[in-house]
């Protein structure tokens, strides 16, 4: 028999399984991009882009592609948990830039968990009267024991939440289609034309829309995980941001189409406004949809922060504890209940209007590196030939629109 010793050793030998198919991690990806913010977005955005909203989400779909394609060539180059930490890491050779960001992006992660826990709070406090430390505490507990389960489990219950959220979307779709109709006759009005004010307001509106496109760069951080990495992690990466796209155009024309710009930027809640306005009942439906939304979103965070950190543990980057798998669901355990703790310290004890804020810009802080790194690499390590590449140009185009973003999501942080 074993000692304790053996086990130990054995633990941290062990590697994670190989469970996820191409569908299953394509919905995993699509779920963390469609999150719940569509549910909010779509209004802001109409909010500056009017009748050009669709304008605006395929502009904000551009800038996201360059990042994300750099993500899918280095995915395929080095299919690891650790994610952006490691393609740093490979391609500017500083171990303590890639630690630090490793964290960052942890922090940022964990900060975005504690903050959706919140708006699931708020959600719930409308609907029913229950302790807010009872919630907080007893869905982060739960997610992390779904993570804890097994990546099969957790990505599969991540799934059927997402396909709710999807049935959410067509609902919406399905509500407004005779206003859909009204497409052909009044598409001259979704048309821009080229002048500075009207492609001012586009352009802000897809400042606010590229962040509806962020959560692609979640999908690497199982890649230890996803069968024939090389392969399916590049194309899980495109697949999802296709369908979310052709999601957001949709229900971005169904918007524009059915209320007035004006009144969809006054509300917080503009899908649930639009299907009480058309069908005259409570949007108690949608507002249970969005909730399954936001706790699909903090599901897929504990996933990506736990891996993230397991990865970093791997590469001998963190405590070896962190890298430890259990035997029987082949999950970290150590670094899942580490990543647990932490969004139940950010959710209880600390302010996160200011911490959100400072999430954003991390983000689009790491893909202006990534992009760098990728061209770096490019240059100096060409990819082999039967590996997914792409162009030069992309990385260089995706530093400098993240750069961009970034520049700008500082300007914010400075003068707010």
């Amino acid at each position: 028999m074993a000692n304790k010793h053996d086990t130990n050793m054995s633990n941290t030998n062990l590697q994670l399984k190989r469970k996820l198919t191409l569908p299953l991690v394509t919905f995993y990806g699509i779920g963390t991009i469609l999150g719940a913010g569509i549910y909010v977005l779509v209004g802001k955005v109409a909010g500056y882009a009017g009748m050009y909203s669709p304008i605006a989400f395929l502009l904000a779909l551009v800038l996201a592609a360059f990042s994300a394609l750099s993500y899918a060539e280095f995915s395929a180059r080095f299919p690891l948990s650790a994610g952006e930490a490691v393609y740093i890491f490979k391609g500017l050779n500083c171990r303590s830039l890639s630690v630090f960001v490793g964290i960052c992006i942890c922090l940022a992660s964990a900060t975005s968990v504690a903050t959706l826990l919140l708006g699931v709070v708020g959600y719930l406090s409308v609907l029913i009267d229950i302790s807010d430390l009872l919630v907080i505490v007893g869905l982060a507990l739960l997610m992390g024991l779904i993570v804890s389960w097994g990546i099969s489990e957790s990505v599969l219950i991540a799934t059927v939440m997402t396909l709710i959220g999807m049935a959410g979307l067509l609902l919406i779709i399905w509500v407004a289609r005779d206003n859909l109709n009204q497409l052909p006759a009044r598409l001259d009005e979704m048309i821009p034309a080229f002048k500075f004010s009207v492609w001012e307001g586009i352009l802000l509106g897809s400042f606010i829309a590229f962040y509806a496109f962020l959560g692609f760069e979640d999908i690497v951080t199982v890649a230890e995980e996803v069968r024939n990495p090389q392969r399916n992690l590049p194309l899980a990466i495109i697949l999802a941001l296709i369908i979310t796209t052709l999601f957001y155009t949709a229900v971005s024309v169904v918007c524009v189409l059915s209320l007035p710009t004006t009144q969809l930027a006054q509300t917080d809640a503009p899908l649930a406004m639009l299907y009480s306005t058309i069908t005259g009942r409570s949007p108690m439906a949608i507002t249970l949809i969005s909730l399954v939304s936001i706790l699909n979103g903090a599901l897929i965070q504990i996933i990506k922060t736990s891996r993230i950190l397991y990865g970093m543990s791997r590469q001998g980057w963190l405590p070896s504890w962190l890298g430890k798998v259990n035997a029987r669901t082949h999950t970290p355990l150590h670094a899942t209940l580490f990543a647990t703790s932490s969004v139940l310290l950010f959710a209880l004890y600390l302010p996160l209007l200011d911490l959100v804020k400072l999430s954003s810009f991390i983000t689009l802080f790491v893909f202006a590196l990534i992009n760098f790194s990728l061209w770096r690499l490019k240059v100096h390590q060409p990819a082999v030939t039967d590996t997914f590449t792409i162009p030069c140009w992309i990385p260089v185009a995706g530093f400098f629109s993240s750069s961009s973003f970034a520049l700008y999501q500082l300007f914010y942080l400075l003068s707010g």
